[in-house]
């Protein structure tokens, strides 16, 4: 079966900047709060950088967050999918797309800022927006078999030598 293309997100963060500026800074301050709140509350979980390590070959910490930034360009749709259950990758990604990130994405209000110096020191957390740990279980990304449970679809596309 066919998969759904992955949508590019070459374009995105600049259409976000060009939409975001001229915005108030407390607009663009509540825009990087929701941002920085869906991260914390929804996708900051260890399922799903699992995920993220298994499409990617790796993910450090920066790694992951990039990843988000591109999860949240693919829109709401994909977004809550993906959040809902991270194996729901495997109909849309293909071994070769190459890195899955966008670093942009986590940018654009500071980057749509009159003065980017004034929005960073109007930000009531300074930037510093994860927690200490993800949610969930930790656990080795290098354990097959719990790889295999948690993401058997992703794991047959990614982890299958064969398929590289």
């Amino acid at each position: 079966m066919p998969r759904a293309r992955v949508d590019d997100v070459g374009e995105v963060p600049a259409s976000l900047v060009e939409v975001l500026r001229g915005l108030p800074l407390a607009d663009l301050v509540a825009f990087r709060g929701v941002q920085d709140e869906l991260f914390r509350r929804d996708a900051y979980r260890w399922d799903l950088w699992a995920a993220a390590d298994l499409i990617n070959g790796g993910a450090s910490d920066d790694g992951f967050e990039y990843f988000l930034g591109w999860l949240m360009a693919q829109g709401r749709m994909r977004w809550e999918a993906t959040l809902a259950d991270p194996d729901s990758l495997a109909d849309v990604v293909e071994v070769d797309a190459g890195d899955l990130d966008c670093e942009e994405v986590l940018y654009v209000a500071p980057t749509a800022a009159a003065d980017e110096e004034a929005f960073w020191a109007a930000l009531p957390d300074k930037g510093e927006y994860l927690p200490p740990r993800p949610a969930g279980e930790c656990f080795d990304f290098d354990d097959e078999q719990r790889m295999r449970r948690l993401l058997p679809r992703l794991t047959a596309i990614f982890d299958d030598e064969d398929a590289r």
